[in-house]
């Protein structure tokens, strides 16, 4: 890969702690009103807790509409259900990736693993205006399928979404084209990776530190790394740990956003409607047994 095709970093953001859903502690990497453009991506959060204390409230019932909701559990389960009847448990490694569309009601209860600890991630995606009232629906993505490549640099992916190289993942049809991956780069190898140069990119680092970009700009633990234009990213890990961090890539849409709470639609009027119908009992559009 040329260097002129890398991406640049474009801007560093240290994640926030914040308190959400009945009292869950997490670190938010970019949201509701922080200056931070990733479109088609809405916000970032971190749930990673050493003790229930930090999450066992959970996120009990409340509505989506217009968004996908993709969270990635890598320690600990969280149970969920939902109004078109999808109940279970994700484990280490499983993936939830929820299309509310025109309306689901839901909750996330996490539960930590043996020694109380619990590792998991919520990414949310917009979805565009002609697909905002499509009929919900869920995907559990099962560890076990999905692929991990060892790549040329040395570097390890698992790719939940998109492609590495042959390997395709397993969350394929999705309106924005999304490339989701989680990359560990142990102590002196490399990751490079082509990227389509019209999509929104960047990395969120969950262990360890690396470098980079072409500036090779040191990033750690809990950074957001915001790449610029090109055609691919590039990444070092120098040091003496295991670097690991989830590379998104989306194709914006370029819509207008009206966002209050749960809910991301066009307009105000879109959302005002939303609201009163959550009130008299008229948002649920479809129900079922899922997928």
């Amino acid at each position: 890969m040329s260097h002129p095709a890398v991406r640049p970093v474009a801007a560093v953001y240290a994640s926030r702690p914040t308190i959400e859903g009945a009292g869950v502690h997490l670190h938010r990497a970019f949201g509701f009103r922080q200056g931070v453009d990733l479109d088609p991506f809405l916000l970032l959060d971190d749930f990673r807790g050493d003790s229930p204390q930090d999450y066992i409230k959970g996120f009990p019932w409340h509505p989506h509409r217009g968004i996908e909701t993709i969270t990635y559990v890598l320690g600990g389960d969280v149970e969920h259900g939902d109004s078109m009847g999808n109940a279970g448990s994700i484990g280490a490694g499983d993936v939830q990736w929820m299309t509310a569309g025109s309306g689901i009601l839901h909750q996330e209860m996490p539960q930590g693993d043996a020694d109380g600890r619990l590792v998991g991630f919520q990414l949310w995606a917009n979805l565009p205006a002609r697909d905002k009232m499509m009929d919900p629906r869920y995907r559990d993505v099962a560890a076990e399928t999905i692929p991990e490549v060892t790549t040329t640099g040395g570097a390890v992916a698992r790719v939940i979404a998109g492609t590495v190289g042959e390997t395709r993942g397993p969350v394929q049809d999705i309106v924005i084209d999304p490339e989701y991956l989680d990359v560990r780069v142990p102590p002196g190898a490399a990751f490079e990776h082509p990227t389509p140069a019209e999509y929104t990119c960047f990395a969120y680092v969950i262990a360890g530190a690396g470098q980079f970009g072409p500036e090779a700009t040191t990033c750690a633990n809990r950074d957001l790394v915001v790449f610029g234009p090109g055609n691919g990213v590039q990444i070092a890990n120098p040091g003496n740990d295991e670097l690991r961090f989830l590379l998104v890539s989306g194709k914006p849409l370029g819509e207008p956003v009206a966002w209050y709470g749960p809910i991301v639609m066009n307009t105000d009027e879109e959302l005002e409607t939303a609201y009163r119908e959550l009130e008299a009992g008229t948002f649920i559009k479809t129900r079922g047994t899922g997928m």
